[in-house]
C-alpha cells in the first residue's frame, strides 16, 4: 500500500488538530480575492482531505466538489459539512485520473493534497494534466507544494518537530540533491489512539521546474510565490525560508 493511503486510513479527527491545518479561513479569503469574490465559479478541490478549503468556500456561495483517496478523510468531511449545514459534493477519486473535462472554473490543490505525494515525477505530473483537463479554458489553478528551496537552507525534520501541536514525530530524515525528494520516518498518533510509524517519500520543486510543469501540462500565465499556512499573498517571491510555494496558473485557451 502506498504510504499515504496507509497514513490516511485512520487519520481524519486528528488531521483536524494538526498545526498546519488551522489557517482555513485566511486560506479562503485569499482564494476568493483570486476568484475576485465570483461565487457563481464552480471549484474542484483536488486532494480535499477533511473538507476544510471545500466547505469553508461553499459557506460562502461557491459550488464545490471536493475529491480524495481517503474514506476516512471524506466521511469526516461530509460529517463536518452536515454540522454547517452546507452542500458539497464528496467523491472519492483518484487525482492522477479525475474524470472530469472542461467542467471547473477553478481547481485547488492545497496543503499537499496529492501532489507533489506520488511516488514518481511521471504520477506527479499526471495530476497536473489531471487537473487541467478538468478546467475550462481560462480557469485558474491554485496549488502549494512543497519547496526545493527549503532544504538547501533547513532541517525539514527540525520544522516538524519544533511544531508543538503537530501529532507527527519525526524519527529519521533524509533530502536526496538527486532527486529532490525527502524520505521521512515519522510516527504519527491515529484516531483510534494507535501509533503508525511510515516511511513517506514526497518530492521538492524548484520554481523554474514547477513552471516547466504547469506550462507542459497546459497552463500559461504562471505565476510563483512563497506562502506557509496561512500565509497566502501575492507579494513574497519563492525563497529558501518558505516551505511551501504557491502557484497560480490559468488553463490555457488554444
Amino acid at each position: 500500500m502506498a504510504w499515504y493511503k496507509e497514513l490516511f486510513e485512520d487519520y481524519a479527527k486528528q488531521y483536524d488538530t494538526e498545526d498546519f491545518v488551522q489557517h482555513t479561513e485566511s486560506e479562503v479569503a485569499f482564494i476568493e480575492e483570486v476568484l475576485a469574490h465570483d461565487t457563481s465559479i464552480r471549484i474542484l478541490d483536488i486532494g480535499c482531505g477533511t473538507g476544510r478549503h471545500s466547505i469553508e468556500l461553499a459557506a460562502r456561495g461557491y459550488p464545490v466538489t471536493g475529491v480524495d483517496l481517503s474514506k476516512a478523510q471524506l466521511k469526516r468531511a461530509r460529517g463536518k459539512a452536515a454540522l454547517r449545514n452546507v452542500s458539497v459534493s464528496f467523491e472519492e477519486g483518484d487525482a492522477r485520473r479525475l474524470p472530469f473535462e472542461n467542467c471547473f472554473g477553478c481547481a485547488l490543490s492545497l496543503c499537499e493534497g496529492g501532489f507533489p505525494l506520488m511516488e514518481t515525477d511521471e504520477e506527479n505530473f499526471e495530476i497536473l494534466k489531471s487537473a487541467a483537463r478538468a478546467l475550462v479554458p481560462g480557469g485558474i489553478l491554485i496549488l502549494t507544494t512543497l519547496n526545493g528551496l527549503f532544504p538547501m537552507a533547513h532541517s525539514i525534520k527540525a520544522l516538524i518537530n519544533d511544531t508543538s501541536t503537530t501529532s507527527l514525530r519525526v524519527e529519521e530524515s533524509s533530502f536526496d540533491l538527486m532527486t529532490f525528494r525527502e524520505a521521512e520516518t515519522f510516527t504519527v498518533t491515529q484516531d483510534s489512539g494507535r501509533e503508525l510509524t511510515i516511511t513517506s517519500s514526497e518530492r521538492f520543486y524548484v520554481p523554474p521546474e514547477l513552471r516547466w510543469l504547469l506550462v507542459t501540462a497546459g497552463f500559461a500565465d504562471v505565476e510563483l510565490y512563497g506562502c506557509m499556512p496561512g500565509q497566502y499573498n501575492r507579494e513574497r517571491k519563492p525563497n529558501p525560508d518558505d516551505f511551501e510555494m504557491m502557484a497560480i496558473a490559468r488553463k490555457a485557451v488554444l
